[in-house]
């Protein structure tokens, strides 16, 4: 049998504990022709792009989750999220494929229970930084909008270095604070964050971000000489 770029993941709800299936995309077909300069990958084939599969959405109380979820929840997290998302829901099957409005849904939905269990900063701020690319070139007001609440989140992180223990690096935390700071066009916050960068690289332990950055800097200046 031919396999299709989709698939089912079993999951269990953390929430009521309902099993149900969830959509994902086998890494095979995945195929990114770029990356832009706040590392968003540009896929050869837009509907074949696992951001818009991020997002787990249990359809039984809607509880929405990434891989990236803390497995407890806070005193009172889960009366919560029952009380605003479940006792709310509308039993909603966010399995087979999804549009990319599908996928906005289910991040808001993500980012709201995120602040509800008090996930780490650097799980929201890297929600807010997807949910900013499914934006990109649909409209450029919210896209705008989670960038900025993407660089708070990941300024949070930072001061507490929440993703110590994890893949995600210092220089990588700096380096998108940096450059959603240029994006949005605050010129000075960038240059502070690129500055801390680089003033890592002989320390560092993620040269490739400090390479990076370090390009990146260098072109903002020739374009900017440039006008």
């Amino acid at each position: 049998m031919e396999l299709t770029p989709l698939y089912d993941k079993h999951l269990t709800c953390g929430l009521c504990k309902h099993k149900f299936a969830t959509t994902k995309i086998r890494g095979r077909f995945v195929r990114a022709k770029e990356y832009s300069t706040d590392l968003m990958p540009v896929y050869e084939d837009a509907a074949i792009n696992p951001n818009l599969y991020y997002v787990h959405v249990c359809p039984e109380c809607g509880y929405s989750f990434t891989d990236d979820f803390a497995p407890y929840f806070p005193p009172g997290g889960k009366e919560e999220i029952e009380e605003k998302v479940s006792n709310r829901w509308k039993h909603l099957d966010f399995s087979g494929e999804r549009t990319p409005d599908d996928a906005i849904k289910a991040f808001k939905l993500a980012i709201y229970i995120a602040t509800i269990k008090h996930e780490k900063s650097i799980t929201i701020a890297g929600l807010y930084l997807r949910l900013s690319w499914l934006y990109r070139g649909r409209d450029q007001q919210q896209e705008q909008r989670f960038q900025r609440l993407a660089v708070e989140a990941y300024k949070d992180a930072y001061s507490k270095e929440d993703y110590a223990g994890s893949q995600i690096t210092t220089e990588r935390v700096l380096y998108l604070i940096a450059e959603l700071s240029l994006r949005l066009g605050e010129e000075d916050e960038a240059t502070r964050h690129f500055s801390k960068i680089i003033e890592r690289q002989h320390s560092s332990t993620d040269p490739k971000m400090v390479h990076m950055a370090k390009e990146r800097w260098q072109s903002f200046r020739e374009e900017r000489r440039a006008q």
